[in-house]
């Protein structure tokens, strides 16, 4: 298998994994969640479950990777509040955790422009 073959499932892989974790361990991604917006944390936690779930369904498959592809890039653009918060709510756990925190924010960049690539690549295959 290729690495163009693959990049797709993988990001497919790393979708379904953030998704199925957000119903396994909802805690930790309800304390993210920015306060601004309306209803429950939980709730929220539990969309964007559910959203990953279905971005990664739409990105495996051949018929329908560029448009859900390019969701991924738009749904990575917009957590990045959740990920600041995280950051600005971390600042005083130990070094480790703010390290983490921090270092998720520069890696939606790549993450965009993977989810991106993915569709070029699937418009080049159609």
């Amino acid at each position: 298998m290729s690495r163009s073959d693959r990049s797709p499932l993988l990001l497919a892989g790393l979708l379904a994994a953030a998704g199925t974790a957000h119903f396994t361990a909802p805690r930790q991604f309800d304390h993210i969640v920015p306060r601004s917006l309306p209803g429950s944390p939980r709730a929220w936690t539990y969309a964007s479950g559910a959203a990953e779930l279905a971005l990664a369904a739409g990105v495996a498959l051949p018929r329908t990777r560029k448009a859900a592809a390019l969701a991924t890039a738009a749904f990575f653009v917009g957590v990045l509040p959740a990920n600041v918060k995280m950051a600005v709510d971390w600042r005083h756990r130990p070094a480790p955790q703010r390290a983490a925190a921090w270092g998720r924010l520069p890696l939606q960049l790549p993450l965009v422009l993977w989810a991106r690539g993915v569709a070029r690549g699937a418009e080049r295959a159609s």
